[in-house]
């Protein structure tokens, strides 16, 4: 059986991917999960990304999202071009693209329903400033954490502390999935 035809929007963004020669972008699979958990994010919620890249996992936060309106996303991007590119794509008013480091501003950004960090700022550096900006009740999707497919020994023992923190965190509940590139969800306890 064929994979599912990508929707319009994010089949955009994986073509600009591959025209800028981006290869940092998640996969459909994650991407698919990343809708998911867009779509269940309550009303007036909010959702942030780190590591906005060309806009491919954006494309599945708002595929999710579908028409709806009262969600903000924020996506933090470190290269500045990058950010402009993406920026200047038409996004939908409830979208903001922040340039810098995600692990620098995720402090400072408030709390979210749902946060992606899909690059190393705010995954591997400041973890703990991701997981203190999630809301109770507030969904966490980690991606790449697949060691096999990582040979750099230091990104390799980065991923394994921030596979240990999100294990042993005393307000998460975590799934770890065989999915694609490796995925770790978690939950903020609503008693947190």
């Amino acid at each position: 059986m064929s994979p599912p035809a990508l929707p319009a929007a994010v089949q955009a963004a994986y073509d600009r991917a591959d025209a800028l020669g981006f290869r940092l972008s998640c996969e459909p699979d994650v991407g698919r999960l990343l809708a998911v958990l867009a779509a269940a994010v309550p009303a007036g919620g909010r959702i942030l990304e780190l590591g906005t890249g060309v806009g491919v996992g954006l494309a599945w936060i708002l595929t999710g999202l579908g028409d709806r309106d009262d969600v903000d996303v924020i996506t933090v991007e470190l290269d500045a071009e990058r950010a402009a590119v993406v920026a200047g794509l038409g996004w939908p008013s409830s979208v903001s693209v922040v340039v810098g480091d995600g692990a620098e501003v995720v402090d400072d950004l408030g709390r979210f329903d749902l946060i992606f960090p899909d690059a190393p700022g705010g995954k591997v550096g400041n973890l703990d400033g991701t997981i203190a900006a999630l809301r109770p009740g507030g969904m966490l999707l980690v991606d790449d954490m697949d060691l096999d497919r990582h040979t750099d020994p230091d990104l390799r023992d980065g991923l394994l502390l921030v596979t240990d923190r999100l294990r042993s965190h005393p307000s998460l509940t975590t799934a770890e999935l065989p999915l694609a590139s490796g995925v770790i969800v978690a939950s903020r306890s609503v008693r947190s």
